[in-house]
Formats: structure tokens, sequence, C-alpha cells
């Protein structure tokens, strides 16, 4: 059944990546069963039912649904506590109400990874952003620049802390728009280690977008001390129509609840609206979601490979989380691969992406993404700004057949138009 015009070259390759990456995928798969039994266990543990899928409304005193998804996501997460919510209007925007529950005026803030993602870098004040951002309140950033091979500076992390007190250590697990390697979890075990070691102290904050479910143990597992993420990222599991999470010591997500509604409330209040079945779903086909996202990379980054192209991470390396990156070159290249992303999509797939100035970002970003939720990136998508090396970040697929699908047709777009040679 020819249901696309893809060139036969294309599908004769395609062929031979699928066996090449078959070991690849019994690891994932293995990953991913570990991962659903912890989730179904927490389930099972807090005694789901009809009741913590219902409604609340006005002010959602004592909702039930809510406070049990707590503890299920605090259990999945390996922590003592969480907040999960569909009032988090995006991932930024969770990280964001976590950093300014931990930060004080006058506290000091240690990004361990360099120089943070585009659009958390006005939460912090970088670069002369301060319109109520964390600068404003009297907060003071600095970061530890990143290695020449993209790794975590231990030395200096080090010194750092030693010399200087500060109140938050940030670590971002995923490369954002870079080419350095996202962070396992053994790399933030390290960096925990290393933190602790000096300065026992320090609040250890991750940013888990992209990262959660990849591997069996999350950052809080290793000494993370609170993490956050987005549930159309993840945990989400594709079903989760918006919303965020936050997790870790009780403590510390008391403080980051007094700010995400106001101090004395916290978490007491906010309806859930008939949301909690989408929520509870969507944590629940997460670990599956996750391994078919995982497998689409990993394809992707063999394919892309085998085409001549730089990929990181490579199809058989160890993933810190579901983004690969794929060095394109040109400019033509990258858009005319998320055009074929694009027309690979259940939704929107006639629609035609073009670079444009989107607020948050430095560069023009072209991005595609057809997707049941509005900017979903556990769904198919594909993202790049248009600078150099004109590389494009690709994440997700709601399952691999149809993610597979998606990259086959990104490279028949960039043969069609004269980027990719075969």
């Amino acid at each position: 059944m020819d249901f696309f015009k893809i060139d036969p070259r294309l599908e004769e390759r395609d062929r031979a990546i699928c066996e090449k990456v078959a070991p690849r995928f019994a690891a994932v798969d293995a990953v991913t069963e570990y991962n659903q039994r912890k989730v179904l266990s927490q389930f099972i543990k807090h005694k789901v039912n009809a009741v913590h899928l219902g409604v609340s409304t006005g002010y959602g005193y004592d909702d039930p649904g809510r406070e049990t998804l707590e503890k299920i996501m605090a259990g999945c997460m390996g922590a003592e506590d969480a907040l999960i919510r569909h009032n988090f209007a995006s991932g930024t925007h969770t990280l964001t109400v976590a950093l300014f529950g931990l930060l004080r005026p006058g506290d000091k803030v240690l990004c361990l990874t360099g120089r943070p993602y585009d659009t958390i870098t006005g939460v912090f004040g970088i670069d002369g952003k301060v319109d109520g951002s964390l600068a404003d309140f009297g907060v003071e950033y600095n970061q530890i620049d990143l290695l020449p091979n993209g790794k975590p500076d231990l030395n200096n992390i080090r010194a750092e802390l030693s010399w200087n007190k500060y109140r938050v250590a940030y670590i971002q697990r995923s490369r954002g728009y870079s080419l350095r390697p996202s962070l396992t979890v053994d790399d933030i075990r390290v960096l925990c280690d290393a933190v602790k070691a000096v300065s026992e102290d320090t609040i250890i904050m991750v940013d888990n977008c992209y990262g959660e479910f990849v591997e069996k143990q999350e950052p809080c597992d290793v000494g993370a001390d609170l993490v956050a993420g987005s549930l159309i990222k993840n945990p989400g599991g594709g079903i989760a129509p918006t919303g965020g999470y936050i997790a870790g010591r009780h403590d510390l997500v008391e403080k980051c609840a007094a700010r995400m509604t106001c101090p004395g409330v916290g978490r007491e209040v906010g309806a859930t609206l008939g949301l909690n079945r989408e929520l509870y779903m969507g944590l629940f086909n997460a670990p599956h979601v996750v391994g078919e996202a995982l497998k689409t990379a990993i394809y992707a980054a063999a394919l892309f490979e085998d085409l001549g192209f730089a990929v990181t991470p490579r199809y058989d390396e160890k993933r810190g989380d579901i983004i690969e990156c794929i060095t394109l070159g040109t400019a033509e290249g990258l858009c005319a691969f998320c055009r074929g992303i694009q027309a690979g999509a259940p939704v929107d797939s006639f629609v035609r992406p073009e670079p444009w100035e989107m607020p948050g970002y430095d560069d023009p970003v072209i991005m595609a993404a057809g997707a049941f939720t509005l900017g979903a990136s556990i769904e198919l998508s594909a993202d790049g700004p248009l600078r150099k090396p004109y590389a494009a970040w690709m994440q997700g697929a709601l399952n691999f057949h149809s993610g597979k699908t998606g990259v086959l047709l990104a490279a028949q777009s960039m043969l069609e138009a004269g980027a990719l040679k075969i």
C-alpha cells in the first residue's frame, strides 16, 4: 500500500535502518516496561477510582482527584511531594513558579549547565531583560559555562560554590538550542554529589523537561531537591491538554505552592474543571508514549547519519531526553526538513511552516508541529532557529510508525528541495 510519495531509495534505506536499530529498540522496551510498572504500581497503591476522575469548580477545595494525582506524581518522580496542575501554562511558567518559590531578594542562583534555554533567560533577567524577572527582584544570576565537550565543568562548579553562597543550583537536563549532550540521570547524580560536597544547603533544582521516563530513575532519585516539567511533553502522555508539575522535597514544594496561588492558601485551592481524567490518563500512558518517541529519535539518528548528516546523540548512544538534533547545514535544508515533518502530521499537514520572530527567541525560528494539542512536543515536532549550523531539534511521536513516516517525509522533502543527495 503506497499512501505516500517516498523515493524507493529512501524506502530501501528504511528497511536497512530498521534492522540496524532493533537492538536499541529492545533496550528502550525494557525501560518502558519498568516505568510502566512503576506508574501502574502508584495508581494501585493510591486506589485510583471513579471519584478521582470527577469535577471540581470554584475554589476546588478538597478535590480528591487533584490530591491523589499529586501523590502519584511524587511517587513516579522519586520525590516526597508534588504539584501537578493544569493551571501551569507552559514548562517555562512552571519553572518560573518554582524559581520564584525558592528564591528571595538577595539570593543567588548558579546555573551549572551554561546558558539556559532561550525562553528562561528572561525569567532570570539575563541580557538586561529585567522587567518582572528574578533580577528585578534582586536575585543574582551566575553560570558556569560547559566544557568544550559539552559536559558540566565540575572543578569550576565546586570552586564557585565553595567561594560564594548560592541558594539554588540550577540544572537544565535538556540541551535546548545547543549541540551539547543532554544530561543523563548519572550525569545529574555526579552534579548533585559535587554540589552537596561543598555546599550542603544549596537547593538543587532540575529543569526535567523532555527527560521524564527516558530512564528508570529520575533526578530526585539521585539527589536533586526539586524537579519541574511540562505536561504537554513527556509526563502528559499526549493526552494532557495543558499543565505542568513540580516535585521534590515537601518543604520546597510547599514554597512553590504558595507562589502558585498565594501565601496562606497554597495547594489547597485550584479547581480541576473536569481535567482530572485526562491528566490521569496522560500520566498512565506516559512511559509507553515516551518509549515511542525514543524509538522515533533513534530511527531518525540512524537514518540521517546514514544520509551523511551529523546527528546528536547517535543512534546507539545513551540518551537523557527524547530530543534528536540533526545538523542540516543550510537554511534551505532546515526549512525543507521541517516542512516534511509537518507534511507527515495528523493535524495541519497542509500547512507550510515559515520562519518567524517567535516571542522569547533571539533568532527567527521555524517550527513543524501538527499536533492534537497545540505546542505539544511529545507529539512529533521539529524546530530550529535560522542560525548556523542550521540544526533541527526533533522530538516526540505518539507512536513509532507514524513518527517514522514523518521522518521519511522530512528526508523526501529535503530530496525534492535539493538539500539531500542519495
